[in-house]
């Protein structure tokens, strides 16, 4: 035992001609279910020999020196208990529900709940553009209303033949699609603030809105293709439903568990 202190050699004691007994510290026992059990939680094969004998000198060091640390007395043995017993508390949670989550949500479940509520994976998508003159909450009344000015500008110029595309870039305050004529690409229903989402999706291909106003500022929006409804395939929201369902599943069992166990409050409330 290559790893141990000479001042701990004392505690600990290889057993021979003890079948289940490996080795005794302070007088403790370390049977060899129990260091089998390290091994696993270390993922350290017990075939390998070396590897065991140099995991067992660090075993025994270290139970040997909690010994003696516990037998110096200076510590609170009571706060360290609750400490011990507050994180095996956590431990066993944590671990039954890993095994328990692992049986009961698999891919199969997965997969069934996206059947079973295709529906919940379908949208609506539409190929949009708009026109974004910004508003701030702190703009005074005559700031807005000259910003109302300016997108009410740019709409005539689009009602009076100009190219949707060449007004965007001229009036456009969203920097990300003036560039590109106003463009957003295929945006999702409900994707953006709800007075967007329902002007534009109430428009028909090639038909341009009125003012909208969002929280962003006044818009002008363009419906360019779509609508059309779309699926989300399984693999872009296997993780959500996966989640859903262990969050659910893990709820049902935690009242099951509670239910199994009579618990009894003394103290007043």
């Amino acid at each position: 035992m290559r790893y141990l202190k000479p001042v701990l050699i004392a505690c600990v004691f290889l057993t021979a001609g003890c079948s289940d007994g490996i080795a005794t510290v302070d007088g403790r026992d370390i049977s060899e279910q129990e260091f089998n059990a390290y091994l696993q939680s270390k993922r350290i094969s017990p075939e390998n020999a070396e590897q065991r004998r140099r995991a067992l000198d660090d075993y025994l060091h270290r139970e040997a020196l909690a010994a003696a640390a516990l037998k110096a007395d200076l510590l609170d043995q009571a706060a360290i208990e609750v400490e011990v017993n507050e994180y095996r508390k956590q431990l066993v949670i944590s671990r039954y529900f890993d095994a328990y989550l692992r049986d009961n949500v698999d891919d199969a479940a997965v997969a069934n709940y996206y059947a079973a509520n295709a529906d919940k994976y379908r949208a609506r998508k539409a190929h949009l553009a708009h026109i974004l003159v910004r508003t701030r909450p702190e703009m005074s009344q005559q700031e807005r209303e000259a910003r109302l000015t300016t997108i009410t500008e740019a709409l005539s110029l689009i009602n009076r033949g100009e190219d949707f595309a060449d007004v965007a870039e001229r009036y456009s305050e969203d920097t990300l699609s003036a560039g590109k004529g106003g463009d957003l690409g295929w945006m999702k229903e409900g994707a953006v603030a709800p007075a967007f989402s329902d002007a534009a999706f109430a428009l028909s291909p090639g038909e341009t809105s009125g003012i909208v106003t969002t929280p962003f500022g006044f818009h002008v929006i363009r419906l360019i293709e779509g609508p059309q409804v779309a699926s989300q395939s399984l693999q872009s929201v296997e993780g959500d439903i996966r989640y859903q369902l262990r969050q659910q599943a893990k709820d049902e069992e935690s009242q099951r568990l509670m239910s199994s166990v009579k618990v009894t409050r003394q103290e007043a409330e």
